[in-house]
């Protein structure tokens, strides 16, 4: 009896359990209850990564346009090597060279009056002795236009130096040149360079012409002086033949 007494007040004991388990269930609210929704889980995931994907887009993006800034200010980058001043000194040394040219110059207005007094119609109304001068004052300018030309191909193979020097310099610029600007910068002042080269030639060439030219005109005005002073010889006073001893008796 007491046995199945004690079984009557398990039962009654786990029923009244599950009654209570069973009213707290029923008392907490649906929206309270934690529920796992896999498929839900799936798509939060599958937006959370396509937002992850937007945003590193968006830093190559971003990547992108800094790098092809960097490009940009590398195409507009200046040369930092410049020889334009080595350049102008050596235009400026020439042009000083070429005025230094005394008498007929590289002046083309005074080239006609100067050459006519001193080439053409030299010997009217002058005396032998102002002849004389005349003929020594052209070999004077004929020699000084001589050493004017030597000294302007001195100068010009002196040049040469530094020409070297600007384009070797201009050259392995332009090789490691970081954008167009510089390396078109480098061409031209290799331009420059060309174009000084240039002017030293025409320089020489400009002062061996005024050498020769000089020369020439110096050998047709002695001509033209030696026949004046021929003609002054024969109309001078008769020539009368007198008796020369070459040997003694």
């Amino acid at each position: 009896m007491k046995e199945l007494s004690r079984s009557a007040c398990l039962r009654r004991v786990l029923a009244a359990g599950g009654l209570s388990i069973s009213i707290t269930l029923a008392a907490v609210p649906a929206s309270a209850q934690i529920v796992f929704d896999p498929s839900n889980y799936a798509q939060n995931v599958l937006t959370a990564a396509r937002a992850l994907q937007q945003i590193n887009n968006q830093i190559t993006s971003l990547a992108n346009q800094a790098q092809m800034l960097i490009n940009q200010a590398k195409q507009l980058a200046s040369l930092p090597t410049s020889v334009l001043s080595q350049i102008e000194g050596n235009f400026t040394e020439m042009k000083r060279l070429m005025g230094e040219a005394e008498r007929l110059a590289y002046n083309v207005s005074n080239i006609e009056s100067q050459f006519s007094s001193t080439f053409q119609n030299f010997a009217v109304g002058k005396s032998d002795a102002e002849l004389i001068a005349s003929a020594r004052e052209r070999w004077q300018q004929s020699l000084s236009a001589y050493e004017h030309s030597l000294k302007a191909g001195a100068t010009a193979v002196q040049n040469l130096d530094s020409t070297r020097t600007q384009t070797s310099t201009l050259v392995n610029t332009s090789q490691s040149a970081v954008g167009v600007l510089q390396a078109t910068q480098a061409g031209n002042q290799l331009l420059g360079v060309q174009t000084s080269q240039l002017a030293d030639l025409t320089s020489m060439l400009a002062a061996q012409g005024r050498a020769n030219a000089l020369e020439k005109s110096r050998q047709a005005a002695a001509q033209e002086q030696a026949r004046e002073q021929f003609g002054r010889f024969l109309a001078g006073s008769s020539y009368t033949p007198t008796t020369v001893r070459m040997f003694h008796d």
